[in-house]
């Protein structure tokens, strides 16, 4: 005998056993709670809100910073790149496909919805001269650093210098 589950429009969501359904699993129990996010509302297998949330890189390079995000299916035209002082807000979305009456599916598990991501920028960030780029699903954002915040190579010289003192008050 098997147990089924059903959400409110009467799909089923899961089958168990009637054994697995009476047996108490401490590990399974751990699990449920350690991944529980209050901020997210579930039903059944899938989430009906805020479930399309890209993964994003973020690194320090020697001019700039280099924030990237894998953005499959996502149009130009529905990813957004704004700079509030020194905060850098990344917002998009990806359109759910249409499922058409009579068509069967055994899962579905590709997400949509809206995203919004923020990085603080640091103060050596140029703020004004920030480019994004989408291509082939992946949104590239450079922030490049300002030319004062950059590293300097400095020359060490050989006797040239006063060693922080001054040559006359030495002859004195």
């Amino acid at each position: 005998m098997a147990l089924i589950r059903r959400e409110n429009n009467n799909r089923e969501v899961s089958r168990q056993s009637a054994t697995e359904a009476y047996h108490w699993d401490p590990f399974r129990m751990m699990d449920t709670l350690l991944r529980w996010d209050p901020f997210r509302y579930e039903t059944g297998l899938r989430s009906t809100v805020g479930e399309f949330a890209p993964r994003f890189d973020v690194k320090e390079a020697k001019n700039a910073y280099v924030i990237k995000a894998d953005l499959p299916g996502v149009k130009q035209d529905a990813v957004e790149v704004s700079v509030n002082g020194n905060l850098l807000t990344i917002n998009g979305h990806r359109e759910q496909e249409q499922r058409n009456d009579g068509e069967q599916y055994f899962t579905y598990e590709r997400s949509f919805g809206s995203f919004t991501r923020s990085f603080a920028l640091p103060d050596t960030a140029d703020a004004q001269n920030i480019t994004a780029d989408l291509k082939d699903g992946v949104l590239l954002v450079q922030v490049p650093k300002r030319p004062e915040a950059q590293p300097k190579k400095i020359t060490v010289g050989q006797g040239q210098g006063d060693g922080g003192g001054n040559k006359d008050k030495a002859k004195a």
